[in-house]
C-alpha cells in the first residue's frame, strides 16, 4: 500500500461520478445487479475506484447470486480495512480500502473455500484493468 490519501468531498466529486461519490465517500449501495461488474468475468485486477489500490483479482471472484461482485479473499488483507455497521438494524462488517477510506461493501461468512467469505462490493467502488 502506498501512503495514505486524505482529500475534502469537493475534490472527490471533482474526481467521481455522482454514483461513485455516493457509495464509496457516503457509505452507499448501488441497488443489486444494477453494477457493471456483477455479472463480469474478464481476468485482471479490481482496483479502488478512488485510489487505485489493487483490492482484489479475478482469480477469487465468483458468482454468490447476490446481485454484487463477490470475492472469497482480497489480493492482500492489509488493503482491506474492516468496521462494524450496525445500520439498517442489522450488524454486518463493512469493508474499505485502507489507503483512502472508500466504501466498498460487506463481508459475510458465507463465502466458499478456502477462505469461507464473501466480499461483496459495489460496483461503483471498483474500477477494472485487464490483465494483458
Amino acid at each position: 500500500m502506498s501512503e495514505k490519501i486524505n482529500r475534502a468531498d469537493s475534490e472527490w466529486r471533482e474526481r467521481l461520478t455522482e454514483e461513485q461519490f455516493r457509495v464509496a465517500r457516503k457509505h452507499g449501495t448501488e441497488l443489486a445487479f444494477s453494477g457493471r461488474l456483477d455479472k463480469h468475468w474478464e481476468k485482471g485486477v479490481y482496483c479502488c475506484i478512488c485510489c487505485y489500490n489493487r483490492l482484489f483479482s479475478s482469480d477469487t471472484k465468483f458468482d454468490s447470486g447476490s446481485g454484487w461482485p463477490s470475492f472469497f479473499a482480497p489480493i492482500d488483507a492489509a488493503n482491506i480495512g474492516e468496521t462494524v455497521d450496525t445500520s439498517f438494524f442489522m450488524r454486518r462488517t463493512e469493508v474499505h480500502c485502507v489507503r483512502c477510506d472508500a466504501h466498498l461493501g460487506h463481508v459475510f461468512p458465507d463465502g466458499p473455500e478456502p477462505t469461507g467469505l464473501r466480499y461483496c462490493i459495489n460496483s461503483a467502488s471498483l474500477d477494472f484493468i485487464e490483465d494483458e
